[in-house]
């Protein structure tokens, strides 16, 4: 009698330890869902998509919000999006897979491939490897994203690598590491160079085909979907729809489109989930190999290729992040748990990395912090309340300059023009051209352009400039009339 208890005791204990982790992961979706719901909400992100895979199966997967706002699109696992520089990853598998095909070593000098593409650190020529480009410890400096031009054309992943000839390296190649997204457009002309053939082909038929992700592509002028989600940059402190320039240059870097339920699959092959892929495994988990060969540039965290590499409470993760004009993504895994999490969003916002590594916790049954700002959404609102302010004093403006013609129309006021007069009239302009150039050249401080900014900075910013513009030539106007007028009645 005893002997069938024990075995139904066992039978009971099977059945619910089979049952806690369905409970357990029932338990987590809802909080996820509610959790991503409010972040998306605060954010003023239109559109999220969140996917989860876990030891080679998709476990969660839900789309928040609308693809497009106006059309009332909801988010699916259809929805394509832009990945940003989460997109770096597929343009360093295919130099891998290169290499293992003898067409290239990571240790060659890039000039190899690219003869003309001298670059100097301190006005003395440089060798600088793939290695280093794959790592970013090429020396090549973070600001040269400024200079990355706008094309649609089909040389325009040369024109990119071009920019790069007037300017100077930031640092010795192999000292340290510096992010610049440039590297990565460097490798893909390389790519270029290696298969004789042009980047998004190759990319689209050796890496994404063979990844299981067929409705992936390498560049906007390959979709022809219309599952395409509309891109938004905050502004006005809600999302505002933005068609940010074509940077087809810098696709290998960050525009490769893809959904989630491709993004799903990618994860998959990163973990060891796909053993029938003809992607050959050792290249995946060589592209985990961080270089420790330089300082870790956060904390031990170190760049792998295409990849993020940190160790934190002895696990493990490989992740990255990834920014667009008008998107943004978040791909996190942990190796030894087979876990892996995706977030996909149709505007720019640090909520969508911030969110991705809290979904994470809350799978694990861990603690989050909620307690996140966005830089854009602070400017936003900074720009934005200044942009109430100068509008009001620019009105105030216009107001004084229409009574001060009125004025003149009514001869209540008459031209007066006396040295005194012409003095300040030389002393205004001169005001009004150097607060002119101010503005104009304000970008240069930090090392961008006011092309730069209108592409990446909120909606409100790029408003603030033409409003500060016609604000100061109102004034400009107003001291004119002030200057070179006077009462009739009065004595000057």
């Amino acid at each position: 009698m005893k002997s069938y208890i024990k075995i139904l005791l066992v039978i009971i204990a099977v059945i619910i330890s089979g049952l806690m982790p369905q409970t357990v992961h029932a338990e987590a979706d809802e909080r996820i869902k509610q959790f991503v719901e409010e972040q998306r909400e605060i954010s003023e992100i239109p559109g999220i998509s969140l996917v989860i895979v876990e030891k080679g199966k998709t476990v969660f997967q839900e789309g928040f919000g609308y693809a497009d706002i106006d059309a009332k699109t909801p988010v699916t696992s259809h929805t394509l999006f832009e990945l940003g520089s989460t997109a770096k990853a597929f343009t360093a598998l295919a130099i891998l897979q290169l290499e293992k095909e003898g067409l290239l070593q990571r240790s060659d000098n890039v000039q190899k491939y690219i003869p003309w593409l001298e670059l100097e650190y301190n006005g003395e020529p440089q060798t600088i490897t793939i290695d280093q480009l794959l790592h970013h410890t090429s020396g090549i400096a973070s600001k040269t994203i400024v200079h990355i031009p706008e094309s649609n054309a089909e040389n325009a992943l040369e024109e990119t690598v071009r920019t790069l000839l007037d300017q100077h390296l930031n640092r010795k190649p192999g000292s340290s590491f510096e992010y610049a997204t440039i590297n990565y457009d460097v490798l893909g002309l390389v790519i270029e160079k290696v298969a004789k053939q042009p980047y998004d082909t190759y990319i689209k038929q050796q890496i994404l085909e063979k990844a299981n992700m067929q409705d992936s592509y390498a560049g906007l002028h390959q979709v022809k979907s219309d599952e395409m989600a509309t891109g938004y940059k905050i502004g006005w402190m809600s999302a505002q729809q933005y068609i940010p320039p074509i940077y087809r240059g810098n696709i290998p870097a960050g525009y490769v489109i893809s959904n989630p339920q491709d993004i799903a699959e990618w994860m998959k092959l990163q973990l060891g989930n796909n053993p029938d892929s003809p992607i050959d495994r050792q290249l995946i988990q060589q592209s985990h190999v961080p270089d420790q060969s330089v300082e870790p540039f956060d904390k031990n965290t170190y760049y792998a290729s295409g990849w993020s590499v940190m160790t934190k409470d002895d696990q493990k993760y490989i992740y990255h992040a990834g920014e667009n004009p008008t998107f943004s993504s978040y791909i996190i895994m942990q190796p030894d748990k087979q876990l892996g999490v995706a977030v996909l969003s149709n505007m720019n916002s640090s909520f969508t990395p911030s969110s991705g590594q809290n979904v994470l916790n809350l799978w694990e049954g861990k603690n989050i912090s909620t307690n996140h700002t966005d830089s854009y959404q602070k400017i936003d609102q900074i720009a934005t309340i200044a942009c109430i302010v100068v509008c009001v004093i620019g009105v105030l403006f216009l107001l004084f300059s229409m009574r001060v013609l009125r004025q003149i129309i009514t001869k209540k006021r008459s031209r007066a023009v006396n040295v005194r007069r012409i003095i300040f009239f030389i002393i205004h302009v001169l005001v009004a051209v150097a607060v002119w150039i101010m503005i104009i050249w304000l970008p240069k401080i930090p090392g961008m352009t006011w092309k730069f900014i209108e592409a990446w900075a909120p909606v409100s910013v790029t408003t603030l400039l033409y409003m500060a513009l016609a604000a100061s030539l109102l004034y400009f106007l107003l001291g004119v009339l002030l200057i070179l007028t006077r009462k009739s009645r009065s004595i000057d």
